[in-house]
């Protein structure tokens, strides 16, 4: 199913370019204009703007990158059908559309029927360009609505004269509106320029209020406050100082929502079962219409008070015969924790009793003196609590005691990625009967080259080993030498196996299309426009640029990390490549990325 694109702060913007935007005529743009990151606003007059005209200025910094967020979104959302290129003379529900070409073309009417549902999304995505003719135009029925039409064009939209486009059109590259085209919409190009010639661009009516009840988290008993929360948002963003009645639990509970749009409050449930939870703006100051919106239900399940409960929690570690084991177990009543109560672990050679904490948990040690099967409970013997807690035992907990054991070695779990060429930390610890072995001498195998250290007084042994080949790798930790009653002189552990990644390029090439170079092809016969990114940004990085393994070009990376190459000139010859390669020079090491190369459509 399609969801809302979030535009953030570009959904003001009737009109936003990278480069430029340059008008001829009586434009009028209906909400705000901008261009960034260093481009350039002409023709206004005798255009008209109603909004505000942002040039390279931070507010058109910010609105191309939600744009540019927005763009992944909708590049991202999961299709719903594959339709045929022309759309003009067909009816669509809602969902998520592509084209078996690539290219979307519109010379009628396209229908798009919501099907009496106002929160419909319809979203276009091609992979090239879009293209309307005169008598191109976009119909909405059933309670479409133009701000939940969202056209995510790869390369350029061209807006045929006179025809008429719903929606707001996400551009990679460039936006071209012929004269008298008209848009209820947003013409928003996340690379190039915006052209336009005696164009109405008007800036659909922002969506209105949402309010969204968050999952509840944790058990849900009858009697006790239960935590609820519930996010209020304008247009994608959150709205601030609205009031928001939770109903659902014995009484209803009013709470103001926060900076990010987060109400929270808490509501009691007086009856075991289902209860059902919504949430009401009552007052909003903000320009949606949020008085009296309500979110969507959400169940959840209430389940009555219980009695005092006791549950042993599973033993961690090792459990050796003659050897101390931690116990421990949380007492609670009606799910709070029970404090002070004393309870008593049976199941060992001797029962021990202790006392809960403020959190109602009880730690102690039992110490078995038989290998096998052990059956550990926990029983309260006494607790200042309304609940009935006294004599109530927990379900019994059975435990693997094994014989004591000569010296042991094991590898533990490597944490984080593990890349090839980059030094990956490993560890093992060293017991002898289940206590560290100290000064040991440990050799790590499996990398480039092993790696010897010493065990601290914890028994654990830390250093690094670098992995030269992608793929699986297995890693184990011998004692080569160590001072102790155990035998532990050429223990091996257990092996681990890892999984080793090969490195990854800081440097990207964006898709890139050749054009015919007219009307007089000087000094090259085909031009194409190549473009790079350094991820984490970077500014001053040259970058050069490769067809068919010939330099075309060079470029310096802006304050986005992003190097372009307009107008690179191309042989005859190059133009059969399918790709270029861009090359840079990054922390003294060489990166290079590889972008596809098309003919550009149309080609001239």
């Amino acid at each position: 199913m399609a969801t809302l694109v979030p535009l953030g702060s570009a959904a003001t913007f009737g009109v936003l370019a990278n480069t430029a935007i340059t008008n001829t005529g009586s434009t009028v743009v209906t909400g705000d204009l901008g261009v960034s990151p260093a481009g350039a606003v002409s023709g206004f007059p005798p255009g008209t703007v109603t909004g505000t005209i942002h040039v390279n200025d931070a507010v058109a910094a910010q609105a191309q990158a939600d744009l540019l967020i927005g763009y992944g979104n909708a590049l991202l959302q999961p299709v719903t059908a594959t339709v045929a290129t022309e759309l003009g003379g067909t009816t669509l529900t809602p969902g998520v559309y592509n084209s078996a070409s690539g290219t979307f073309s519109l010379n009628g009417p396209l229908t798009l029927d919501a099907q009496g549902d106002p929160n419909a999304v319809f979203i276009f995505k091609t992979n090239t360009t879009l293209i309307t003719g005169a008598a191109g135009t976009v119909n909405l029925i059933g309670l479409a609505q133009s701000s939940h039409v969202f056209w995510q064009v790869g390369s350029s939209a061209t807006l045929g004269a006179g025809s008429t486009l719903r929606g707001s059109i996400l551009a990679n590259t460039s936006i071209t509106a012929t004269t008298g085209a008209i848009v209820d919409g947003r013409l928003l190009a996340l690379g190039a320029a915006v052209t336009l010639d005696t164009n109405a661009v008007t800036v659909p009516a922002l969506a209105t209020c949402q309010v969204v009840v968050q999952p509840v988290v944790g058990p849900v008993v009858v009697g006790q406050p239960t935590p609820v929360s519930a996010v209020v948002t304008c247009n994608g963003l959150p709205v601030s100082g609205a009031s928001v009645t939770f109903n659902g639990g014995a009484a209803p509970v009013t709470v103001t929502t926060n900076l990010a749009g987060v109400a929270t409050g808490s509501l009691t449930f007086n009856t075991a079962g289902a209860a059902t939870v919504t949430a009401t703006v009552t007052a909003a100051g903000t320009a949606c219409s949020c008085t009296g919106v309500v979110s969507a239900p959400v169940t959840i399940t209430v389940t009555a008070q219980q009695s005092c409960q006791v549950v042993v929690q599973p033993v961690v570690g090792p459990v050796v015969v003659g050897q101390p084991t931690p116990v421990s177990a949380v007492v609670t009543c009606n799910g709070l924790p029970v404090s002070g109560a004393s309870v008593t672990f049976n199941g060992g050679a001797v029962p021990v009793t202790v006392t809960t904490n403020v959190a109602g948990v009880a730690t102690g040690s039992l110490t078995f003196n038989t290998a096998g099967a052990a059956t550990v409970t926990a029983t309260v013997t006494a607790a200042g609590t309304a609940c009935s807690c006294t004599g109530v035992v927990s379900a019994p907990v059975t435990i693997t005691v094994t014989a004591q054991q000569s010296c042991q070695v094991v590898v533990q779990p490597v944490v984080g990625p593990v890349v090839v060429g980059q030094p990956t930390p490993v560890s093992a610890v060293v017991t002898c009967n289940g206590l560290p072995v100290s000064g040991a001498s440990v050799t790590f195998n499996g990398g480039a080259v092993p790696v010897t250290v010493t065990t601290n007084v914890a028994g654990v042994a830390t250093g690094s080993l670098t992995f030269n080949t992608a793929g699986a790798a297995t890693v184990t930790a011998t004692v080569t030498a160590a001072g102790t009653a155990c035998s532990c002189t050429g223990v091996v552990s257990p092996p681990i196996t890892i999984t080793v990644t090969p490195q990854t390029s800081p440097l990207s090439a964006s898709p890139a299309c050749w054009r015919v170079n007219l009307p007089f092809p000087i000094p090259h016969l085909f031009v194409a426009t190549l473009k790079a990114t350094l991820t984490p940004a970077q500014a001053g990085v040259t970058v050069t640029f490769y067809v068919s393994g010939l330099p075309v070009g060079t470029a310096v990376t802006n304050a986005s990390g992003v190097a372009t190459l307009n107008n690179a000139g191309l042989s005859i010859l190059q133009i059969s490549a399918s790709s270029y390669t861009a090359v840079a020079t990054v922390g003294g090491s060489t990166v290079q990325a590889t972008g596809s190369l098309t003919p550009c459509f149309p080609p001239v």
